[in-house]
């Protein structure tokens, strides 16, 4: 099943059921005003949005064409956005750049920050940049939603939890995060608003390719129309979703709608080294900083700029057909 929001009379949008090949779909206010009031209820709404999405199949319903353009995010607003770094082959990779040791404890422990999710943006919305001197960059990423997560779940319970899956381009300003960190206290102003794909998709309707709290595939990314990223999601992640969720549950209670992030997908070379860009037969990357990171360990230096205005991002993931399974999430840096 697939699920989106369409703008609607207040700011949490319509919740629509969605059609496999994202050409239709149809009304479920009849079931759920929105999508956080499905996943409040889900054990009781979610057989009822099923049998609407294969009504929808089988064009029995009201039906209406479904552009990805007027789509809101499928959450405009969460609960809780929380960003975890599941390939630490980045994380090992920026520290290699700037000839920081990694802990070893990296490997065994999840970082995660908690993100600003008062604002989802849609993923046909501007990114918005004030200051190029900010350092703007992309960062495409997994997502999953979740209901109702009790405090000190294990990793493989907490697989049992994930309800939807999706993408985020987590917009990140390189050039504040420095400034951040080194007042001891996180991110804040370098992590702004983040983008969803158009849709929300179950578990069960991703079949094989979401396996073993991972979402398996190649996650594509094009920047001002090239090529940038192939890297596949469910390859080189240290941390599945389900020790990532188990690892924000252990000292409190995860509310339903609650969004998790996979952090930057990353993946090292055949060779096992660092990975090479798409034009030298390599599988690119998810991000612009990665690209840095690897010019400055070969180079000596960083070559790649981060996005200007007018820079355009394209993130979505194929199926076996080579249509977009979650839409296409495709916005471009304009001034605020």
């Amino acid at each position: 099943m697939k699920l989106g929001t369409l703008k609607g009379s207040g700011r949490d949008g319509r919740l629509v059921v969605v059609s496999r090949d994202l050409a239709w779909c149809t009304d479920a206010g009849h079931i759920a005003p929105t999508l956080q009031a499905a996943l409040d209820q889900w054990d009781r709404l979610a057989p009822q949005l099923e049998l609407l999405a294969t009504d929808l199949e089988h064009e029995v319903v009201p039906r209406e064409r479904f552009h990805e353009r007027d789509a809101l995010a499928p959450l405009p607003r969460a609960y809780q956005w929380a960003d975890g770094s599941a390939y630490v082959n980045h994380v090992q990779l920026v520290r290699q750049a700037r000839g920081a040791e990694m802990p070893e404890s990296f490997w065994t422990d999840p970082l995660m920050y908690q993100g600003a999710s008062d604002e989802m943006l849609s993923p046909r919305s501007p990114i918005p940049l004030p200051d190029e001197a900010w350092g703007c960059d992309l960062e495409a990423e997994v997502v999953v939603v979740t209901d109702d997560v009790p405090q000190g779940i294990t990793a493989e319970e907490a697989r049992d939890h994930i309800l939807l899956v999706g993408l985020v381009n987590d917009v990140s300003l390189r050039n504040l995060i420095p400034g951040e960190l080194g007042k001891g206290f996180g991110f804040l102003q370098s992590k702004p608003a983040s983008a969803l794909s158009p849709v929300f998709v179950t578990p069960e309707a991703l079949g094989d390719r979401f396996r073993d709290g991972k979402l398996h595939g190649a996650l594509k990314v094009d920047l001002n129309g090239q090529p940038f990223g192939r890297a596949d999601a469910g390859v080189d992640m240290t941390f599945d979703f389900g020790t990532l969720i188990a690892h924000l549950a252990k000292t409190r209670n995860i509310g339903p709608g609650s969004i998790i992030g996979s952090g930057t997908v990353s993946n090292r070379d055949s060779d096992g080294g660092p990975g090479r860009p798409i034009a030298q037969g390599g599988l690119g990357y998810s991000c612009i900083a990665e690209v840095r990171t690897v010019e400055t360990i070969r180079d000596g230096k960083a070559a790649t700029a981060f996005l200007k205005r007018g820079d355009t991002v394209r993130i979505w993931m194929d199926d076996e057909s080579g249509h977009p399974i979650f839409g296409v999430i495709e916005q471009t840096v304009a001034a605020a």
